[in-house]
């Protein structure tokens, strides 16, 4: 997917002769208080990141056929109890394992269908589940490729982060106009979050677009959130710059 071209950045400055303060009554103990400059520099900045996905979704599934309904309850249920194990084994809680049972008569046998849904933070445990229970179980299980995505947490996280990041190259661009100036960058006086826009990605649902071919990489890719946010930022502009502070 190819990226948006980020705006330009817009910066302005305004530098006029600082006013003479106003005549005021000196308070007790000292003189009278200084007043604002009433210089500002106006700056736009933008930034952008990228999260990958926290959570993948792994379906298994089995079933067995027999004459006996016994004998079909039997075959699946010692199956799903080696796979739940083997996931316990790995750090998976229960809470994170979801099992669904069907049984049915077909003709004159029993069915027994069963699917295992298992939600996974740490990919490399997935992968290691996933292997083992391939290796162990072979075709009388069938494991559907992962469905990665974001929890609303994870999503949350990266709005915040991407708006912390352009103020903070608003504030950076804002000290690099008043130092071309000899001037020192004041307290902000103004932040607006303009513009936020987000892409990629998806969060938590049951239907993944990603096709069976796709490596395990690719998959991560194609879910990876991103974002970006565009804030304008107004700075008072103190005054000459401390040659010292310059210096450090």
């Amino acid at each position: 997917m190819a990226l948006p071209v980020p705006p330009p950045a817009r910066v302005f400055a305004e530098l006029l002769p600082t006013p003479a303060p106003a005549p005021a009554s000196a308070p007790a103990g000292g003189g009278a208080p200084p007043a604002p400059s009433g210089r500002e520099v106006h700056v736009s900045g933008s930034a952008e990141l990228s999260a990958g996905p926290d959570r993948a979704r792994v379906s298994l599934r089995l079933g067995s056929r027999k004459g006996a309904a016994g004998a079909a309850r039997s075959s699946v249920s010692r199956r799903l109890e080696y796979i739940a194990q083997s996931a316990r084994q790995r750090g998976v809680t229960e809470e994170n394992m979801t099992v669904t049972e069907d049984f049915s008569r077909v003709e004159d046998t029993y069915q027994m269908e069963a699917e295992v849904c298992i939600i996974f933070s740490d990919f490399g445990k997935m992968q290691n589940v996933c292997n083992l229970l391939i290796e162990k179980l072979g075709t009388s299980v069938t494991i559907s490729p992962p469905h990665f995505y974001h929890t609303p947490e994870a999503v949350d996280t990266l709005r915040r982060q991407v708006c912390v990041a352009a103020v903070g190259n608003t504030r950076r661009k804002a000290q690099e106009v008043c130092r071309l100036f000899g001037q020192s960058l004041g307290k902000p006086l103004l932040i607006r979050e303009e513009e936020t826009k987000e892409w990629g990605g998806h969060i938590d649902n049951h239907l993944s677009n990603s096709p069976d071919s796709l490596t395990l990489q690719e998959r991560i890719q194609n879910a990876t959130a991103y974002a970006s946010c565009r804030v304008f930022a107004v700075f008072e502009i103190k005054g000459k710059e401390n040659r010292r502070n310059k210096l450090l």
